[in-house]
């Protein structure tokens, strides 16, 4: 479908558009289309040229394979987030979505051309990849930790706070995005370590687990 609807967008708020006016949005919603992706269909291919887009629900990864074949997940994108290379092809990394998602999707020289000619759009950008590089930090730092215990318990703390519905909110009740294998390729682990480090915290209380995917953080 071309052009979008922005009027009951979930996102945006919280996107890189938020800080435009609504001729100003209708104007970049001309320029783009919308978009959905099953689980585990792919977004953008390493070297690709096509566009950038816009999450609007759902969950994508970005992952890089190393020489050796393995698969290291380096970045979740999470609804509002931005995703793309606007002024080259992308990197060595692929993009994948993790649950069935909705994005909007918009061609790169046309997406780079509005935001030379309207600094809040640029502004919100900006802000975007701002928040993208600390979100980065912050898995580096996770994954750099010692004890396996307090990567599983900050990565869940991540996925509850990218569930939550305003900013700084933990949400106590969501659905986990990741399978165990997911986990496992995020923090340099192995599955089993990640079933037995959930287990241990549902024994002590902290987390409860509701059928395969609900997770409530209890403590």
């Amino acid at each position: 479908m071309s052009g979008l609807r922005c009027d009951d967008c979930p996102a945006r708020d919280q996107a890189a558009c938020a800080a435009l006016s609504d001729d100003e949005r209708a104007q970049l919603g001309a320029i783009g289309t919308q978009r959905t992706l099953a689980a585990g269909e792919m977004l953008f291919a390493p070297g690709d040229d096509h566009g950038c887009a816009t999450l609007i629900a759902g969950v994508l990864k970005q992952v890089r394979t190393d020489a050796d074949g393995v698969e290291r997940i380096v970045a979740l994108i999470h609804p509002a987030g931005f995703v793309g290379e606007l002024f080259g092809p992308s990197d060595d990394c692929e993009v994948r979505a993790v649950t069935d998602a909705r994005l909007c999707l918009f061609p790169r020289t046309a997406y780079a051309r509005m935001i030379a000619d309207n600094p809040r759009l640029a502004m919100g950008v900006a802000r975007r990849a701002l928040k993208a590089s600390a979100e980065s930090r912050a898995l580096l730092d996770l994954i750099g930790r010692q004890r396996t215990e307090a990567r599983v318990a900050g990565l869940l703390l991540a996925l509850a706070d990218a569930a939550g519905k305003e900013p700084c909110q933990n949400a106590d009740r969501f659905e986990l995005p990741l399978t165990r294998g997911d986990m496992a390729a995020m923090l340099g682990t192995t599955i089993e370590t990640v079933s037995r480090q959930l287990s241990a915290l549902e024994a002590r209380g902290l987390i409860k687990r509701e059928g395969r995917r609900i997770l409530h953080i209890m403590d």
